[in-house]
């Protein structure tokens, strides 16, 4: 069955409902278990930038930022205040990226929360020379112009309905970038259809991977940190997918026994 046939609706009301109880949760745990997290995989100090979704700023990417710095990555935020969505961004992450390499003189890894996951895949497409990797976080880059539980705040704030989007940038977003790649997507989500948050590629270097939660707690969630840890500590020159432990499988609905 197509995609396209097997989504015929936006996620359900009661997930959209408990989207943030079910995130302060996810918060909760975060703050019990972050001690125990930085004992995990070690950075490179590398630069990352860290782009927040849509509606979100800086603010709601210093969970994930802050546990990056405290296991030796340079975490950056985005800079640009709240992320009202609009094609200027990208223009404008472009030149941060450019800028951060320059500084660094290192590939800068781009983690982008939902909106901003389709943001970082932009900026990897247009200078893949200076991004080391992409991992985005419910992000719906096959699905942008689709329907979904907050494409009518998005019409109020820029004017521009989803579904009226131009067709051939939407094919554009669609295509994987030239670097490696980690979708991160949960079936709980109550914000956008998580099928849409998926790579469709056979590429070696990207992979899909699910875990359980909800949209607005994809940031502090213990499963994704622990994920994109494993992830930014890959050798630049090869690339492996995401194998967690047998102890960890039951967090990763893929890898489950």
């Amino acid at each position: 069955m197509s995609k396209e046939k097997q989504i015929q609706r936006t996620p359900s009301k009661f997930l959209l409902a408990t989207e943030i109880g079910r995130a302060t949760l996810e918060y909760g745990i975060y703050t019990v278990g972050s001690p125990l997290l930085k004992w995990g995989k070690k950075g490179d100090g590398h630069p990352v930038l860290v782009l927040p979704g849509f509606m979100g700023t800086d603010f709601s990417t210093r969970p994930i930022r802050k546990f990056l710095k405290q296991i030796g990555y340079d975490a950056r935020p985005w800079k640009m205040g709240r992320n009202t969505g609009g094609q200027r961004y990208v223009f404008a992450m472009v030149d941060l990226a450019n800028e951060i390499y320059e500084e660094t003189g290192q590939k800068v890894s781009i983690i982008g929360w939902s909106l901003g996951g389709i943001y970082a895949r932009e900026v990897a497409r247009r200078i893949p020379n200076k991004v080391r990797q992409v991992i985005t976080m419910g992000s719906p880059f096959t699905g942008l112009n689709k329907a979904n539980n907050i494409s009518w705040l998005y019409t109020v704030l820029t004017g521009e309905r989803t579904d009226e989007l131009d067709e051939d940038m939407i094919a554009e977003m669609c295509q994987t970038p030239p670097v490696p790649v980690t979708a991160i997507y949960t079936k709980g989500d109550g914000i956008v259809p998580w099928q849409y948050c998926m790579e469709d590629s056979d590429n070696p270097n990207v992979q899909n991977i699910e875990v359980k939660g909800s949209h607005c707690g994809l940031g502090h969630n213990v499963s994704v940190l622990t994920c994109v840890a494993d992830r930014l500590a890959q050798s630049q020159a090869s690339w492996e997918p995401f194998k967690p432990s047998f102890f960890k499988r039951a967090f990763y609905p893929s890898y489950a026994i």
